[in-house]
């Protein structure tokens, strides 16, 4: 069975990933939460997540993997999660002409400037994702952004159009569903990897970062992902270290 998102707009509200993780019980899997303006916002890392009013998309998606038409999916797969987040929106993007690449582990930038961020929050039920909502911030129609933000870009500013957020959600919900539906079997679970390491920003590139534990700045090269989502960068001697989220940042 095909997963379906259902999606619900409201004008206003603190976070959807917030609204969406004060009621994990009762609410479905498969809803799809979208907001004109967040007034709390949250992004990885602990920081905030600011948007104008009514310009871009601001939305959350409870997954309750098993449930729903999204297939179950063991904890230590979770990145799978991720890959088809990351995924479904680097394709609606490219698709409205946007070149964008994916910063691992689910930025989607343009060219060195962000687009879009993530935020995915997962509970656990024994070795298997009971629930993951998927909190996701796209600039779309917005020109000018807080001085603040260092490197920020919006779809319009790429092309030179205006959007009708409301349609480029359900697109982004057919391309979700299909993405996700892949996550069923080993060899869709391989296919998503694959695009996704086809898409990763700097991928093969060398270029400066700082090792976030304690190793002050190196130049390395991204190689790929390991299985659990770990980022493989060679070091300057040659070697490949693998990095987990907050052990690694990028300098751009």
């Amino acid at each position: 069975m095909k997963c379906k998102f259902p999606i619900s707009w409201v004008d206003e509200i603190d976070s959807t990933n917030s609204a969406l993780l004060r009621d994990t019980d009762k609410i479905p899997s498969g809803t799809l939460l979208a907001a004109r303006h967040q007034t709390a916002g949250r992004g990885q890392r602990g920081n905030s997540w600011k948007d104008a009013a009514g310009e871009n998309l601001t939305f959350s998606i409870m997954l309750k993997p098993g449930k729903g038409g999204i297939p179950e999916v063991k904890a230590r797969e979770q990145f799978v999660l991720s890959e088809a987040a990351s995924l479904a929106v680097r394709d609606l993007l490219r698709g409205e002409g946007a070149g964008v690449r994916i910063k691992w582990p689910n930025d989607i930038y343009f060219r060195d400037r962000k687009i879009c961020g993530m935020l995915l929050e997962n509970g656990l039920d024994a070795d298997r994702i009971a629930f993951s909502v998927v909190g996701i911030g796209i600039n779309i129609n917005q020109s000018d952004f807080s001085p603040e933000l260092l490197n920020p870009v919006s779809l319009k500013k790429i092309t030179g159009r205006n959007y009708n957020t409301e349609l480029l959600l359900e697109k982004f919900a057919d391309i979700f569903a299909e993405k996700i539906s892949l996550s069923a079997t080993p060899e869709g679970r391989e296919a998503l990897k694959a695009d996704y390491l086809d898409g990763l920003y700097r991928l093969e590139e060398e270029a400066s970062y700082t090792d976030c534990t304690g190793g002050g700045v190196f130049r390395g090269r991204i190689k790929g992902i390991t299985d659990i989502g770990r980022l493989l960068v060679e070091m300057p001697d040659g070697k490949i270290r693998d990095f987990g989220f907050k052990e690694i940042s990028y300098i751009i």
